[in-house]
């Protein structure tokens, strides 16, 4: 079986989950996140960073690091 990514489905609901306690607002958040996973799609057409990862996962991914360890925010 392929496997999609290296993240599996529990530890990104955890990391959403996280942004969106995180959050002061929901639906600022979910509009953030969404505006970012538009950005990295057009961006990929440059890169092939992990062509596999949707952009969304990843955008998700990227602001929970971000919220975790906020030394690397590059926003």
């Amino acid at each position: 079986m392929l496997k999609r990514s290296t993240l599996d489905t529990s530890q990104l609901m955890r990391r959403a989950e996280d942004l969106i306690d995180a959050a002061s607002n929901r639906y600022r958040i979910t509009v953030q996140v969404a505006n970012r996973a538009q950005r990295r799609r057009y961006e990929e057409f440059d890169s092939i960073d992990d062509p596999k990862m949707k952009p969304v996962i990843r955008a998700i991914i990227e602001m929970s690091d971000e919220l975790t360890q906020p030394e690397i925010i590059g926003e």
